[in-house]
């Protein structure tokens, strides 16, 4: 093995590592303030693009993953890699976010009440980090596919699409579309 690039790959572990311990408080455990306080520089900052919602602050996102994060996942949900790359503090993670809009989703859906329709929305984390610690989060996902799987946002007139776009980034065979 070559020795430049031992140090890059325990780097890309270790903060790999630390991503997925960091999800798994979050999606499995559920603890905020352990999601926070172990995984998280101490002045934090994880902004929700599409809907402008997340925090900056240790304080902040204690609230947010407390309040309107943790508590507003629906049981069902699930995330699925599709790939990821990370650099030396930086990690990019692809995936396809799955769930049913069983209740008010804060963070991912804010003011849309409940309508029990199951969702696949392709999304993209983009994770800083500092040290041994993260530093930032800006999620990235297709908010219109999941307001058309909704039913709140009709396709029919603008170059948007529905699940069909999840199933596009999983599926290579599938289809494109016409033009």
């Amino acid at each position: 093995m070559d020795s430049e690039h031992t140090p890059h790959k325990e780097r890309a572990a270790q903060l790999e590592t630390l991503w997925d311990h960091h999800c798994e408080l979050e999606f499995k455990t559920k603890d905020a303030e352990l999601t926070v306080d172990s995984t998280m520089v101490e002045k934090p900052y994880v902004n929700h693009i599409p809907t402008m919602t997340g925090g900056a602050g240790r304080k902040d996102l204690k609230d947010f993953y407390s309040r309107h994060f943790i508590p507003k996942l629906p049981d069902d949900t699930t995330i699925e890699t599709v790939s990821r790359t990370i650099g030396e503090n930086r990690l990019v993670e692809e995936l396809i976010f799955r769930c049913t809009h069983d209740r008010e989703i804060d963070f991912l859906l804010p003011g849309v009440p409940p309508t029990g329709k199951y969702l696949e929305i392709p999304t993209v984390a983009i994770v800083t980090f500092e040290g041994d610690k993260i530093a930032s989060e800006h999620i990235y996902w297709d908010l219109a596919t999941a307001l058309v799987q909704l039913g709140l946002l009709d396709p029919s007139n603008l170059p948007i699409c529905g699940v069909e776009c999840s199933k596009k980034v999983t599926d290579k065979s599938l289809p494109f579309r016409d033009l």
